[in-house]
């Protein structure tokens, strides 16, 4: 068998050649090490546990459960299972519909969606950011930090019901342009034609794909790749002119300057003159710096800037608001007329650059003409102009409290809201050490996304109100008090909590470190998929008879931390501080069957 790793970069070798086709994609298929990859790559996500309409997970992988899935992709006798549909909550209140395929199925999507990365990915444009490795909602934000300078107007731009509409003929017709096997096509056709499973009722839609498919997501940029090229040649007719026209104030200004600059030089110049001119220098420089350099009305200069993350994209503008407009109806017309898809009127909309434009969570506004200040060289200039700024709406936070239902909201008298910090009665079950180890994760994953927003600060407003929701709900649980609890837990500053685990003493503490913002880094550092799982796979040794060779299959469970250790294998696990037990088929039974000892 052929190692995956060297196949996948054989067609990846290819990728740069527009004009390659790809055969024989589908007897890579045939190859066991492909499935042990897929595996390795997708086990420790905890969505895999989940069930799929057959009632299998992830448990009990083994050999010769994958053998049967190449036995029947061989005989092409492999049909996709419809997939398993329920919903999750959207931001905007509604819900989500998501679709959970069966783990063997999830198996297969993931070795064709490596297979097609390896094809895709190095031709995809740079403005894409969505579901692609070494990219992300922080990628995307980046580039409009750098790329929007000085716009004048963005185009909003969300596709409605992208993942619903996506046509079935005209994705099929995009991969054979460069898939030249037909095989490998036709189990494309399978999975976008498996259908879903609701309410006891088989449903195959002719278009769209399913959110929860491993190889959805690549499709999508497969799709929209076509959109991003358009809109690559779009921008290159769009733009107009070198550079924008100075303004004649900025001119007649900078031409003062010179004259004297040119004065200053003069040997003739006493030492109290030269004292004098350069006074007026340093005054007409202050000035120069406080008016607008270039012209913004002028229509010789024009620009566009485009960033996309899976369906939701901006479009920046440096032109006059019929240039914003004429843009929006031409992208919707190659959207309808190309791709079969439809812009939403409700969510695309046209905003000035001095007002805030909404994307990807944070609101974008152009920095205006202010004072001027020193910069790191001492220089007197405008820093914020023109610039992009990058803030998070209080909508973000207060929706979290909400949605956490930390926070009750009062009205006044006045009509106006009063914020009170709640307990929370989902959580009041839960150990102490667990409560707070809720809270920090909440805390630090909306900082996490939100920490290079200029106004990063704000969320010291969201943490006062976590910290005393958190509070409360530990004096609610213990039928006590917030100053007794604090009395109880406060400890050099901070909230903390001891607790034992695995018979050692810990301690977790509420975080306490600050909401600066944080400058936008991007780390490239390739991570090496570990091989560890597959390599105790191969062995073909149980680890826990240590009977050698025999067949075997690997036990997992979806948290390490759901563990107690009231039994043996339990503490097996949790002193290899692995979710996964390598067992043959004879231990594997005795687990389930609770007899294993």
């Amino acid at each position: 068998m052929r190692n995956p790793e060297t196949v996948l970069e054989n067609l990846r070798a290819h990728a740069s050649q527009v004009d390659y086709k790809y055969e024989r994609l589908y007897r890579n298929l045939y190859n066991l090490s492909f499935y042990l990859l897929a595996y390795q790559q997708t086990y420790q996500k905890e969505g895999n546990m989940t069930a799929g309409i057959d009632g299998q997970t992830f448990d009990s992988m083994s050999h010769n459960r994958i053998q049967k899935i190449i036995n029947s992709l061989k005989d092409h006798t492999y049909q996709p299972k419809p997939a398993r549909r329920t919903y999750i909550p959207k931001k905007n209140g509604k819900l989500r519909p998501l679709g959970i395929p069966s783990s063997n199925d999830k198996l297969v999507q993931q070795a064709v969606k490596v297979i097609l990365e390896s094809i895709y990915e190095d031709t995809f444009c740079d403005t894409s950011h969505g579901f692609r490795p070494d990219k992300s909602c922080i990628t995307a934000l980046s580039q409009v930090k750098i790329n929007f300078t000085g716009v004048k107007w963005f185009i909003e731009g969300d596709i409605k019901s992208y993942f619903d509409t996506v046509d079935h003929h005209l994705l099929i017709d995009i991969l054979r342009r460069r898939i030249k096997d037909e095989y490998f096509i036709a189990l494309i056709w399978k999975f976008l034609r498996a259908g879903y499973l609701e309410n006891g009722a088989l449903h195959r839609p002719a278009k769209g794909l399913h959110q929860g498919s491993l190889v959805s997501p690549v499709l999508a940029n497969i799709y929209l790749n076509e959109f991003d090229r358009y809109m690559d040649a779009y921008k290159s007719s769009f733009q107009k002119g070198e550079k924008r026209k100075l303004t004649p104030e900025y001119i007649r200004i900078q031409s003062k300057e010179q004259s004297l600059r040119k004065s200053v030089q003069k040997l003739t110049v006493t030492a109290q003159g030269r004292i004098e001119k350069l006074k007026q220098l340093r005054q007409l420089r202050s000035q120069r710096v406080s008016i607008p350099c270039s012209d913004p009305m002028d229509k010789s200069y024009k620009r566009l800037s485009y960033q996309r993350y899976a369906d939701d994209f901006i479009i920046g503008i440096i032109g006059d608001k019929s240039d914003a407009q004429q843009v929006k109806l031409d992208v919707s017309n190659y959207l309808t007329d190309h791709l079969k898809l439809e812009l939403s009127e409700e969510k695309t909309l046209i905003t000035h650059g001095k007002d805030r434009a909404k994307f990807l969570g944070y609101e974008i506004t152009i920095g205006r003409k202010g004072t001027p200040s020193k910069d790191k060289l001492g220089k007197l200039s405008d820093r914020h102009h023109g610039r992009v700024k990058l803030y998070i709406p209080q909508a973000a936070w207060l929706n979290k409290l909400k949605e956490t239902e930390s926070i009750s909201i009062k009205n006044t008298p006045h009509h106006e809201e009063v914020w009170i910090p709640r307990a929370r009665k989902s959580l009041l079950y839960f150990p102490d050490h667990k409560i707070v180890t809720i809270y920090n994760q909440e805390i630090r994953g909306l900082y996490q996304y939100f920490k290079i927003a200029d106004n990063a600060s704000v969320l010291n407003r969201y943490f006062f109100i976590m910290k005393y929701s958190m509070l409360k709900t530990l004096a609610a649980k213990h039928q006590s008090s917030v100053r007794k609890i604090m009395k109880k837990y406060y400890h050099d500053g901070r909230v903390q909590v001891s607790y034992q685990a695995q018979n050692k003493a810990k301690t977790v503490s509420l975080y306490e470190d600050g909401f600066k913002k944080q400058a936008i880094t991007l780390d490239k550092t390739k991570t090496t998929q570990s091989q560890e799982l597959t390599i105790r796979l191969k062995s073909n040794r149980c680890e826990w008879c240590n009977k050698h060779p025999t067949k075997v299959s690997v036990h997992q469970v979806r948290k390490l931390s759901t563990l107690k250790g009231d039994r043996a294998w339990e503490m097996k696990m949790i002193q290899m501080n692995r979710k996964t037990l390598i067992l043959c088929n004879k231990c594997h039974q005795l687990l389930h069957a609770n007899l294993l000892s």
